[in-house]
């Protein structure tokens, strides 16, 4: 299933999306009682609802609605650096002996199509990062890796938004990387059964029509069954939970002279299975 957030005639609600016929059945308005967000499904354990209307469910045309972020406040939003070594080498860095962690602040939340604001007070060094997004389904601690794939409900695609100068100014990462807008997700939550292998999809990120990145989740170093196991090992895992497995090479900021993100450039990742992902940057208004 392909379970999106949409807004249409002034209503945010659910729906599934058909891709083959350009429609989502708006599973939303056939049954009043689902919640608005995707996580809150997920929190409930009732995922197999959304399905349950689909059969009498209205449908709309896909462009016709508002996509928004299929989680519009994940319980937490972690992610990983230095996870493919292609980008680790253009960063001049080391490989580090154990993934690298941070969060992204859950206000930085944002969905299809909404804006990524340049900062006004930071305005030469955002950059992009186009990276798969894993979603938690079930409360979990002490994940074993054989047992990780049972506990993710799917994934998504994220844009790891990234302020340079602030992200290098401390050792934590938090700052730079939290900014409100700078977390755009979705285009929705893909369920785990479609995806199938998560390690065999291809990345790609273009700004402004060039194709910037062009990778391979094969090419995590470490990967999503090793992180979960690694993350759960601390902490308890929480339905609705977004882990970024980190970014492959072709980030802005590297490149001779650096290409990072104006107002009025628009950044697209694609992810095989996943759909696409496309924001605008603006102005922060």
């Amino acid at each position: 299933m392909k379970i999106a957030r949409f807004t249409e005639g002034g209503r945010t609600r659910l729906g599934i999306v058909d891709t083959d016929s350009g429609e989502i059945i708006d599973v939303g308005t056939a049954d009043p009682s689902l919640p608005t967000d995707v996580g809150v499904v997920l929190a409930a354990g009732s995922i197999d609802s959304v399905a349950g209307t689909a059969a009498s469910a209205p449908r709309l045309a896909l462009n016709a609605v508002k996509l928004e972020a299929p989680i519009a406040q994940p319980p937490t939003f972690l992610a990983i650096g230095l996870n493919y070594a292609d980008h680790i080498a253009e960063s001049g860095m080391d490989k580090p002996k154990a993934p690298i962690v941070f969060n992204k602040q859950v206000t930085c939340v944002v969905g299809p199509g909404d804006g990524v604001e340049v900062p006004t007070v930071a305005p030469d060094w955002i950059d992009y990062e186009g990276e798969l997004g894993i979603v938690i389904g079930t409360r979990c601690r002490n994940v074993s890796i054989a047992d990780a794939p049972s506990v993710v409900a799917g994934y998504l695609i994220v844009n790891d938004v990234s302020v340079r100068d602030w992200q290098r100014a401390t050792p934590t990462m938090t700052m730079g990387k939290s900014w409100d807008t700078h977390g755009p997700i979705g285009p929705w939550l893909v369920t785990a059964d479609e995806i199938g292998d998560p390690h065999a999809l291809g990345i790609r990120t273009w700004v402004d029509g060039d194709l910037r990145q062009d990778a391979s989740t094969k090419q995590m170093i470490t990967n999503c069954w090793e992180l979960i196991a690694h993350l759960s090992t601390a902490f308890t895992l929480l339905p609705g939970t977004i882990i970024a497995t980190g970014t492959p090479a072709g980030v802005g900021f590297v490149m001779d002279p650096p290409r990072c993100m104006k107002p009025g450039s628009t950044v697209r990742i694609e992810i095989d299975k996943l759909g696409f992902l496309e924001n605008p940057v603006i102005a922060q208004p």
